[in-house]
Protein backbone atom coordinates (compact mmCIF):
# COMPACT_ATOMS: atom_id res chain seq x y z
CA UNK A 1 0.00 0.00 0.00
CA UNK A 2 1.57 3.39 -0.68
CA UNK A 3 2.76 5.37 1.89
CA UNK A 4 0.16 7.88 2.70
CA UNK A 5 2.15 10.39 4.86
CA UNK A 6 5.51 12.11 2.94
CA UNK A 7 6.03 15.30 4.36
CA UNK A 8 9.75 14.50 5.41
CA UNK A 9 9.88 12.06 2.37
CA UNK A 10 12.63 12.72 -0.48
CA UNK A 11 12.72 11.46 -3.97
CA UNK A 12 17.17 11.74 -3.55
CA UNK A 13 16.22 8.38 -1.32
CA UNK A 14 15.44 6.89 -4.54
CA UNK A 15 18.01 8.36 -6.76
CA UNK A 16 20.12 5.72 -7.50
CA UNK A 17 18.68 2.40 -6.80
CA UNK A 18 15.10 3.45 -9.00
CA UNK A 19 15.71 5.93 -11.55
CA UNK A 20 19.28 5.11 -12.04
CA UNK A 21 17.52 1.36 -13.63
CA UNK A 22 15.57 3.51 -15.91
CA UNK A 23 18.25 5.70 -17.36
CA UNK A 24 21.00 3.15 -18.20
CA UNK A 25 17.45 1.34 -19.72
CA UNK A 26 16.77 4.33 -21.65
CA UNK A 27 20.27 4.62 -22.79
CA UNK A 28 20.89 1.29 -24.09
CA UNK A 29 17.26 1.41 -25.59
CA UNK A 30 18.28 4.18 -27.56
CA UNK A 31 21.06 3.60 -28.65
CA UNK A 32 20.12 0.50 -30.61
CA UNK A 33 16.77 1.70 -31.76
CA UNK A 34 18.21 3.35 -34.85
CA UNK A 35 20.88 0.09 -35.49
CA UNK A 36 18.10 -2.37 -35.60
CA UNK A 37 17.03 -1.69 -39.35
CA UNK A 38 20.41 -1.19 -40.64
CA UNK A 39 21.04 -4.83 -38.66
CA UNK A 40 18.26 -5.85 -40.81
CA UNK A 41 19.30 -5.11 -44.33
CA UNK A 42 22.59 -6.01 -43.55
CA UNK A 43 21.38 -9.99 -42.84
CA UNK A 44 19.09 -9.42 -46.27
CA UNK A 45 15.84 -7.88 -45.30
CA UNK A 46 13.90 -5.55 -47.84
CA UNK A 47 13.50 -2.17 -46.97
CA UNK A 48 9.89 -2.52 -45.76
CA UNK A 49 10.75 -5.42 -43.93
CA UNK A 50 13.60 -3.55 -41.85
CA UNK A 51 11.34 -0.61 -41.38
CA UNK A 52 8.98 -2.83 -39.49
CA UNK A 53 11.47 -4.15 -37.51
CA UNK A 54 11.81 -1.24 -34.91
CA UNK A 55 7.75 -1.64 -34.54
CA UNK A 56 8.56 -5.67 -33.41
CA UNK A 57 9.39 -4.09 -30.39
CA UNK A 58 5.88 -2.16 -29.28
CA UNK A 59 4.18 -5.22 -30.73
CA UNK A 60 5.81 -7.39 -28.21
CA UNK A 61 5.54 -5.34 -25.53
CA UNK A 62 1.51 -4.93 -26.55
CA UNK A 63 1.49 -8.59 -26.92
CA UNK A 64 3.19 -9.17 -23.16
CA UNK A 65 1.55 -6.67 -20.80
CA UNK A 66 -0.77 -8.60 -19.77
CA UNK A 67 1.66 -11.57 -18.94
CA UNK A 68 4.27 -9.29 -17.47
CA UNK A 69 1.35 -8.10 -14.62
CA UNK A 70 1.57 -11.64 -13.45
CA UNK A 71 5.22 -11.79 -13.68
CA UNK A 72 5.70 -8.63 -11.67
CA UNK A 73 2.89 -10.37 -9.19
CA UNK A 74 4.32 -13.27 -8.70
CA UNK A 75 7.85 -12.01 -8.78
CA UNK A 76 7.80 -8.63 -6.71
CA UNK A 77 9.14 -5.68 -8.36
CA UNK A 78 12.36 -5.36 -7.37
CA UNK A 79 13.14 -9.30 -8.70
CA UNK A 80 11.05 -8.54 -11.82
CA UNK A 81 12.76 -4.99 -13.10
CA UNK A 82 16.47 -7.30 -12.49
CA UNK A 83 14.73 -10.30 -14.56
CA UNK A 84 13.79 -8.32 -17.21
CA UNK A 85 17.26 -6.28 -17.21
CA UNK A 86 18.91 -10.12 -17.15
CA UNK A 87 16.72 -11.31 -20.21
CA UNK A 88 17.00 -7.61 -21.94
CA UNK A 89 20.87 -8.08 -22.09
CA UNK A 90 20.61 -11.89 -23.33
CA UNK A 91 18.00 -10.57 -26.31
CA UNK A 92 20.76 -7.61 -27.05
CA UNK A 93 23.40 -10.43 -27.11
CA UNK A 94 21.06 -12.69 -29.26
CA UNK A 95 21.22 -9.40 -31.82
CA UNK A 96 24.68 -8.92 -31.22
CA UNK A 97 25.24 -12.57 -32.60
CA UNK A 98 22.79 -12.69 -35.39
CA UNK A 99 24.24 -14.55 -38.41
CA UNK A 100 20.34 -14.60 -40.21
CA UNK A 101 17.36 -12.40 -40.20
CA UNK A 102 14.85 -14.78 -37.98
CA UNK A 103 17.71 -14.39 -35.57
CA UNK A 104 17.51 -10.82 -35.25
CA UNK A 105 13.18 -10.97 -35.04
CA UNK A 106 13.77 -13.27 -32.44
CA UNK A 107 16.02 -11.23 -30.19
CA UNK A 108 14.14 -7.49 -30.89
CA UNK A 109 10.92 -9.85 -29.94
CA UNK A 110 12.46 -11.31 -26.33
CA UNK A 111 13.79 -7.59 -26.08
CA UNK A 112 9.89 -6.34 -26.38
CA UNK A 113 9.02 -8.45 -23.68
CA UNK A 114 11.65 -7.48 -21.21
CA UNK A 115 11.31 -3.88 -22.03
CA UNK A 116 7.08 -4.38 -21.21
CA UNK A 117 8.47 -6.16 -17.67
CA UNK A 118 10.80 -3.95 -16.72
CA UNK A 119 8.64 -0.70 -17.56
CA UNK A 120 5.76 -2.39 -15.46
CA UNK A 121 7.81 -3.28 -12.65
CA UNK A 122 9.11 -0.46 -12.55
CA UNK A 123 5.90 1.79 -12.13
CA UNK A 124 4.63 -0.64 -9.74
CA UNK A 125 7.37 0.23 -7.29
CA UNK A 126 7.18 3.46 -7.26
CA UNK A 127 3.31 3.69 -7.07
CA UNK A 128 4.04 1.39 -3.65
CA UNK A 129 6.70 2.88 -2.50
CA UNK A 130 6.75 6.67 -3.09
CA UNK A 131 3.72 8.24 -0.67
CA UNK A 132 0.52 9.90 -2.45
CA UNK A 133 1.59 13.19 -1.54
CA UNK A 134 4.85 12.79 -4.37
CA UNK A 135 3.71 10.64 -6.19
CA UNK A 136 3.12 12.20 -9.62
CA UNK A 137 6.35 14.48 -9.37
CA UNK A 138 8.49 10.20 -8.81
CA UNK A 139 6.53 9.25 -11.90
CA UNK A 140 6.90 12.49 -13.96
CA UNK A 141 10.96 11.90 -12.67
CA UNK A 142 10.89 8.14 -14.21
CA UNK A 143 9.13 9.23 -17.70
CA UNK A 144 11.27 12.10 -17.94
CA UNK A 145 15.04 10.59 -16.81
CA UNK A 146 13.47 7.24 -19.40
CA UNK A 147 13.31 9.66 -21.84
CA UNK A 148 16.77 11.56 -21.06
CA UNK A 149 18.05 7.42 -21.83
CA UNK A 150 16.62 7.36 -25.05
CA UNK A 151 17.94 11.01 -26.42
CA UNK A 152 20.96 10.16 -25.37
CA UNK A 153 21.12 6.47 -26.53
CA UNK A 154 21.87 7.17 -29.96
CA UNK A 155 24.92 9.00 -29.29
CA UNK A 156 26.51 6.80 -27.21
CA UNK A 157 25.71 4.39 -30.01
CA UNK A 158 27.11 6.24 -33.02
CA UNK A 159 30.30 6.88 -30.48
CA UNK A 160 30.86 2.96 -30.10
CA UNK A 161 29.84 2.25 -33.99
CA UNK A 162 32.62 5.01 -35.05
CA UNK A 163 35.23 3.25 -32.97
CA UNK A 164 34.13 -0.53 -33.31
CA UNK A 165 31.63 -1.01 -35.93
CA UNK A 166 27.50 -1.42 -36.12
CA UNK A 167 27.45 -4.33 -34.02
CA UNK A 168 29.04 -2.47 -31.04
CA UNK A 169 25.86 -0.60 -30.31
CA UNK A 170 24.32 -3.57 -29.17
CA UNK A 171 27.26 -4.59 -26.68
CA UNK A 172 26.58 -0.65 -25.06
CA UNK A 173 22.82 -1.62 -24.57
CA UNK A 174 23.79 -4.90 -23.10
CA UNK A 175 26.76 -4.16 -21.07
CA UNK A 176 24.16 -0.38 -20.17
CA UNK A 177 20.82 -3.70 -19.15
CA UNK A 178 23.26 -5.21 -17.01
CA UNK A 179 24.20 -2.28 -15.29
CA UNK A 180 20.43 -1.41 -14.29
CA UNK A 181 20.04 -5.01 -13.26
CA UNK A 182 22.95 -4.38 -10.91
CA UNK A 183 21.62 -1.15 -9.68
CA UNK A 184 17.93 -2.51 -9.45
CA UNK A 185 19.12 -5.31 -7.24
CA UNK A 186 19.92 -2.58 -4.35
CA UNK A 187 16.48 -1.62 -3.83
CA UNK A 188 14.54 -3.17 -1.10
CA UNK A 189 11.94 -5.26 -1.48
CA UNK A 190 8.69 -3.83 -0.69
CA UNK A 191 6.43 -5.19 2.47
CA UNK A 192 3.82 -6.87 0.22
CA UNK A 193 6.10 -7.75 -2.92
CA UNK A 194 8.81 -9.91 -1.36
CA UNK A 195 8.50 -13.59 -2.56
CA UNK A 196 4.85 -12.38 -3.32
CA UNK A 197 3.94 -12.75 0.51
CA UNK A 198 1.26 -10.87 1.15
CA UNK A 199 -0.65 -10.55 -1.96
CA UNK A 200 -4.07 -11.43 -2.22
CA UNK A 201 -4.63 -13.87 -5.31
CA UNK A 202 -6.67 -12.36 -7.98
CA UNK A 203 -7.01 -12.41 -11.70
CA UNK A 204 -6.46 -10.12 -14.69
CA UNK A 205 -10.42 -11.03 -15.09
CA UNK A 206 -10.97 -10.18 -11.80
CA UNK A 207 -9.11 -6.54 -12.02
CA UNK A 208 -10.48 -5.86 -15.40
CA UNK A 209 -14.36 -6.40 -14.41
CA UNK A 210 -14.38 -4.81 -11.45
CA UNK A 211 -12.64 -1.52 -12.43
CA UNK A 212 -14.01 -1.54 -16.11
CA UNK A 213 -15.73 1.57 -15.39
CA UNK A 214 -12.41 3.25 -15.48
CA UNK A 215 -10.67 1.78 -18.16
CA UNK A 216 -13.52 2.61 -20.14
CA UNK A 217 -13.67 6.21 -19.45
CA UNK A 218 -10.09 7.34 -18.09
CA UNK A 219 -8.56 4.58 -20.17
CA UNK A 220 -9.81 5.69 -23.57
CA UNK A 221 -8.61 9.00 -22.46
CA UNK A 222 -5.01 7.01 -22.42
CA UNK A 223 -5.40 5.65 -25.58
CA UNK A 224 -5.98 8.97 -27.04
CA UNK A 225 -2.80 10.04 -25.19
CA UNK A 226 -0.44 7.67 -26.31
CA UNK A 227 -1.99 8.01 -30.11
CA UNK A 228 -0.96 11.58 -30.19
CA UNK A 229 2.45 10.94 -28.38
CA UNK A 230 2.98 8.09 -31.01
CA UNK A 231 2.06 10.17 -34.05
CA UNK A 232 4.06 12.97 -33.28
CA UNK A 233 7.15 11.12 -33.80
CA UNK A 234 6.10 10.21 -37.28
CA UNK A 235 5.00 13.76 -37.83
CA UNK A 236 7.88 15.82 -37.49
CA UNK A 237 10.09 14.00 -39.87
CA UNK A 238 7.23 13.38 -42.66
CA UNK A 239 6.42 17.16 -42.35
CA UNK A 240 9.90 18.30 -42.57
CA UNK A 241 10.32 16.18 -45.84
CA UNK A 242 7.32 17.70 -47.45
CA UNK A 243 8.15 21.57 -47.05
CA UNK A 244 11.61 20.42 -48.74
CA UNK A 245 13.99 20.77 -44.92
CA UNK A 246 16.96 18.16 -45.36
CA UNK A 247 17.34 15.10 -43.72
CA UNK A 248 20.00 17.12 -41.54
CA UNK A 249 17.69 19.84 -40.60
CA UNK A 250 14.72 17.37 -40.06
CA UNK A 251 16.60 15.77 -37.45
CA UNK A 252 18.13 19.07 -35.71
CA UNK A 253 14.22 20.42 -35.85
CA UNK A 254 13.63 16.80 -33.84
CA UNK A 255 16.36 16.94 -31.46
CA UNK A 256 15.67 21.15 -30.38
CA UNK A 257 11.98 20.05 -29.84
CA UNK A 258 13.38 16.80 -27.87
CA UNK A 259 15.30 19.11 -25.79
CA UNK A 260 12.38 21.36 -24.71
CA UNK A 261 10.12 18.38 -23.87
CA UNK A 262 12.96 17.03 -21.34
CA UNK A 263 13.37 20.30 -19.54
CA UNK A 264 9.76 20.63 -18.25
CA UNK A 265 8.82 17.27 -16.59
CA UNK A 266 9.38 17.78 -12.82
CA UNK A 267 7.79 21.47 -12.60
CA UNK A 268 4.43 19.72 -14.38
CA UNK A 269 4.77 16.84 -11.67
CA UNK A 270 5.03 19.32 -8.80
CA UNK A 271 1.64 21.05 -10.53
CA UNK A 272 0.16 17.73 -10.56
CA UNK A 273 0.68 16.61 -6.95
CA UNK A 274 -0.01 20.16 -5.31
CA UNK A 275 -3.28 21.16 -7.98
CA UNK A 276 -4.32 17.81 -9.57
CA UNK A 277 -3.68 15.63 -11.72
CA UNK A 278 -6.38 17.48 -14.40
CA UNK A 279 -4.48 20.62 -14.31
CA UNK A 280 -1.56 18.96 -16.23
CA UNK A 281 -3.11 16.41 -18.20
CA UNK A 282 -6.04 18.54 -20.09
CA UNK A 283 -3.12 21.29 -21.18
CA UNK A 284 -0.84 18.83 -22.32
CA UNK A 285 -3.31 17.67 -24.77
CA UNK A 286 -5.12 21.22 -25.63
CA UNK A 287 -1.33 22.45 -26.71
CA UNK A 288 0.46 19.00 -28.52
CA UNK A 289 -3.40 19.42 -30.01
CA UNK A 290 -3.56 22.92 -31.00
CA UNK A 291 0.37 22.34 -32.21
CA UNK A 292 -0.41 19.46 -34.52
CA UNK A 293 -3.01 21.66 -36.24
CA UNK A 294 -0.54 24.44 -36.26
CA UNK A 295 1.80 22.26 -38.03
CA UNK A 296 -0.07 22.04 -41.27
CA UNK A 297 0.03 25.96 -41.29
CA UNK A 298 4.28 25.78 -42.02
CA UNK A 299 6.05 26.29 -44.63
CA UNK A 300 9.58 27.11 -43.68
CA UNK A 301 12.28 26.02 -41.14
CA UNK A 302 11.56 28.90 -38.52
CA UNK A 303 7.87 28.38 -38.08
CA UNK A 304 8.27 25.06 -38.06
CA UNK A 305 10.81 24.84 -35.66
CA UNK A 306 8.94 26.83 -33.42
CA UNK A 307 5.82 25.10 -33.45
CA UNK A 308 7.36 21.80 -33.15
CA UNK A 309 9.08 23.08 -29.79
CA UNK A 310 5.50 24.25 -28.50
CA UNK A 311 4.35 20.54 -28.98
CA UNK A 312 7.90 19.26 -27.19
CA UNK A 313 6.41 21.49 -24.34
CA UNK A 314 3.22 19.80 -24.22
CA UNK A 315 4.74 16.30 -24.28
CA UNK A 316 6.98 17.70 -21.73
CA UNK A 317 4.68 18.70 -19.58
CA UNK A 318 2.81 15.53 -19.80
CA UNK A 319 5.96 13.10 -18.85
CA UNK A 320 4.51 10.35 -16.20
CA UNK A 321 0.97 11.26 -16.63
CA UNK A 322 -0.43 8.12 -18.36
CA UNK A 323 1.43 5.99 -15.42
CA UNK A 324 0.28 8.86 -12.14
CA UNK A 325 -3.18 8.23 -13.47
CA UNK A 326 -2.54 4.56 -13.82
CA UNK A 327 -1.18 4.52 -10.22
CA UNK A 328 -3.71 6.49 -8.96
CA UNK A 329 -6.83 4.50 -9.88
CA UNK A 330 -5.05 1.27 -9.38
CA UNK A 331 -6.45 -0.73 -6.16
CA UNK A 332 -4.28 -2.61 -3.43
CA UNK A 333 -5.08 -5.35 -4.48
CA UNK A 334 -4.81 -6.47 -8.40
CA UNK A 335 -2.25 -3.28 -8.69
CA UNK A 336 0.19 -5.32 -10.81
CA UNK A 337 -2.86 -6.37 -12.96
CA UNK A 338 -4.43 -3.38 -13.31
CA UNK A 339 -1.53 -1.16 -14.56
CA UNK A 340 -0.79 -4.38 -16.77
CA UNK A 341 -4.33 -3.50 -18.43
CA UNK A 342 -3.76 -0.28 -18.33
CA UNK A 343 -0.25 -0.32 -20.59
CA UNK A 344 -2.38 -2.17 -22.94
CA UNK A 345 -4.23 0.39 -23.56
CA UNK A 346 -1.47 2.62 -23.95
CA UNK A 347 0.12 0.69 -26.23
CA UNK A 348 -3.34 0.02 -28.70
CA UNK A 349 -2.91 3.94 -29.15
CA UNK A 350 0.92 3.85 -29.42
CA UNK A 351 -0.06 1.21 -32.03
CA UNK A 352 -3.22 2.78 -33.55
CA UNK A 353 -2.16 6.67 -34.01
CA UNK A 354 0.63 6.22 -36.35
CA UNK A 355 -1.43 3.75 -38.48
CA UNK A 356 -4.31 6.37 -38.66
CA UNK A 357 -1.68 8.96 -39.62
CA UNK A 358 -0.79 6.66 -42.67
CA UNK A 359 -4.57 5.27 -43.54
CA UNK A 360 -5.37 9.26 -43.46
CA UNK A 361 -2.32 10.22 -45.66
CA UNK A 362 -2.69 7.38 -48.01
CA UNK A 363 -6.86 8.06 -48.17
CA UNK A 364 -5.81 11.98 -48.62
CA UNK A 365 -3.13 13.66 -47.82
CA UNK A 366 -0.31 14.45 -45.18
CA UNK A 367 -1.80 17.54 -43.97
CA UNK A 368 -5.39 16.61 -43.16
CA UNK A 369 -3.54 13.04 -41.55
CA UNK A 370 -1.60 15.93 -39.12
CA UNK A 371 -5.08 17.93 -38.92
CA UNK A 372 -7.00 14.70 -37.68
CA UNK A 373 -4.03 14.12 -35.18
CA UNK A 374 -4.88 17.47 -33.80
CA UNK A 375 -8.39 16.75 -33.16
CA UNK A 376 -7.35 13.67 -31.47
CA UNK A 377 -5.68 15.39 -28.55
CA UNK A 378 -8.25 18.00 -28.45
CA UNK A 379 -10.82 15.14 -27.93
CA UNK A 380 -8.37 13.47 -25.38
CA UNK A 381 -8.06 16.91 -23.28
CA UNK A 382 -12.09 16.93 -23.57
CA UNK A 383 -12.14 12.96 -22.34
CA UNK A 384 -10.13 13.99 -19.44
CA UNK A 385 -11.60 16.92 -18.28
CA UNK A 386 -14.39 14.94 -18.07
CA UNK A 387 -12.88 11.91 -16.23
CA UNK A 388 -9.59 12.69 -14.32
CA UNK A 389 -10.91 14.40 -10.63
CA UNK A 390 -9.76 18.22 -10.66
CA UNK A 391 -8.35 17.80 -6.98
CA UNK A 392 -5.08 15.74 -5.74
CA UNK A 393 -6.23 12.29 -4.74
CA UNK A 394 -5.30 10.75 -1.12
CA UNK A 395 -6.82 7.60 -2.04
CA UNK A 396 -8.57 6.19 -5.62
CA UNK A 397 -10.13 2.99 -6.14
CA UNK A 398 -8.89 1.45 -2.82
CA UNK A 399 -10.04 -2.40 -2.46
Amino acid sequence: MSPAGGADFSLRRLAVPAYGPSLLFGLGEGAILPVIPLSARALGASVPIAALMVMLTYASSLVFNVPASVVTYRLGERKAIVGAAVVGAVAVGFAWWATQLWHLVGAVLLFGASASVFMLARQSYLTEAVPISHRARALSTLGGVMRIGVFAGPFLGAAAIGQWGMSSAYLVCGAALVAAGVLAATLPDLQASAGGGGRVPISVAQVLRQHVRVFLTVGMGVVLIAAVRASRQAVIPLWAEHIGLTPQTASLVYGIAGGVDMLVFYPAGKVMDHFGRRWVAVPSMIVMGLSLLAIPLTHSVVPFTAVCCVLGFGNGIGAGMVMTLGADFSPDVGRAQFLGIWRELSDLGAVGGPAMLSGITAAAALAPAVAATGVIGLVAAAVLWRHVPSRPMPSVQRR
